[in-house]
């Protein structure tokens, strides 16, 4: 073997380098072996060392996470045993609350029921009142029916305020007119005569209208309609020296006689005009009254006389009323003054009385046989006691 075993580089190295260098290599390498295997022991044992702390860690948070169970499981035990007391609370309030509820719903159905009777009744009532209104509306819609109505309303208001001299109804005057009422005022002989025929067939039509032009057509018939009424009561009723210069002509209907007065009050104008006084029945009924009262008046000057002739008999026997009680107060103070005379006397005669009662005597003189007699004792009539000795002299 040649010194130049090996050429690296253009650099001949000889044996004995190379082998120096190969041990060289190899302890480098072993080195590397060992530092290598002793970082893997460090790792392992630093990688052992935090599984165990791990573990004890885990262990930790196992008996932490054991101890939280326990309590949990003790406090699901209370929680357990208030919520069954709770709910024994909450289902004995529940059946007291239905059966209160219950209660109160039996008695709301009750007056429900009551409720719903009251409402048959009024469904039967209201039944009734539209039966009645429809056979009304029949009554409004035909002129002989409305003239009966018209007139039995206002024979009722004449009747409920007059006596039955006062008014005749449907009397004929001397023309052959009919009217209606007649009322006689006291002190004329001229009646007041009442029509009680109004025309209502234009009004209702000019109430029904639909547009500004049947309105206007309605309201034309209106005024044409009551025009002529008026000229036939005028014309009829006002006859001079047998009826009063006015006449009344009777509207059966509040509501009527207001759409006149707002909205055909020249036709009340011309009414008035022709004495013809439109009145409602409020109106009427004031007017019956004003009459009573005129009525009432003159019957009271009539019997002016009579009532006079009664309080004068009226102050006849009021005067002898007081001369009588005049007497019996007197007749009272005699014997007032005698009763008190009565007691004067007998306290006389008990003062006396208890005098002679308290005498006392000596001895009485002796009697036959040379002895004395002893007094006796009587019972008082006044006093029911025993009284003082009464001395008897024999």
């Amino acid at each position: 073997m040649s010194d130049s075993l090996l050429t690296l580089a253009g650099v001949s190295i000889g044996g004995r380098d190379a082998l120096a260098a190969g041990g060289v290599l190899a302890l480098a390498l072993l080195l590397a072996i060992l530092l290598a295997t002793a970082r893997l022991t460090r790792a392992r044992a630093l990688e052992a060392a935090a599984a165990a702390e791990r573990q004890r860690e885990l262990d930790d948070k196992m008996a932490e996470l054991a101890r939280m169970n326990a309590e949990l499981a003790g406090r699901m035990r209370a929680m357990s045993e208030v919520v069954a007391d709770r709910l024994e609370t909450v289902s004995s309030r529940v059946g007291a609350g239905i059966e209160q509820g219950a209660r109160a719903t039996a008695e709301q159905l009750a007056r429900l029921g009551e409720r719903l009777a009251v409402i048959d009744r009024a469904q039967t009532s209201l039944s009734a009142l539209s039966q009645e209104m429809v056979g009304l509306k029949h009554i409004l819609s035909n002129k002989q029916t409305r003239g009966a109505f018209g007139q039995g309303r206002m024979e009722a208001i004449v009747r409920d305020g007059l006596p039955t001299s006062a008014f005749t109804f449907q009397a004929t005057l001397s023309s052959g007119a009919r009217p209606d009422c007649l009322i006689r005022l006291p002190g004329d002989e001229r009646p007041l005569a009442v029509d009680a025929k109004f025309p209502l067939e234009a009004v209702t039509e000019w109430r029904d209208a639909g547009d500004a032009e049947q309105r206007k057509r309605a309201s034309a018939r209106v005024r044409a309609d009551l025009g002529r009424h008026v000229r036939d009561i005028e014309s009829k009723y006002l006859l001079p020296g047998e009826t009063q210069d006015i006449a009344l002509l009777f509207v059966p209907s509040e509501g009527v006689y207001a759409d006149l007065q707002e909205h055909f009050d020249d036709i009340a104008q011309k009414a008035s005009s022709a004495r013809v006084i439109l009145v409602s029945p409020s109106l009427l009924m004031m007017a019956i009254q004003l009459m009573q009262a005129i009525v009432r008046d003159a019957r009271m000057r009539d019997q002016a006389h009579t009532i006079q002739a009664e309080v004068g008999k009226l102050i006849e026997d009021v005067t002898r009323l007081r001369e009588r009680a005049g007497k019996l107060a007197a007749h009272w103070r005699q014997a007032n003054d005698d009763v008190e005379s009565i007691g004067v006397s007998a306290q006389k005669i008990n003062r006396r009385a208890d005098r002679i009662m308290q005498l006392e005597f000596s001895e009485a003189p002796a009697a036959s046989g040379g002895q004395s007699s002893k007094p006796r004792t009587t019972p008082s009539p006044e006093r029911g006691t025993e009284r003082a000795p009464t001395p008897t002299l024999f």
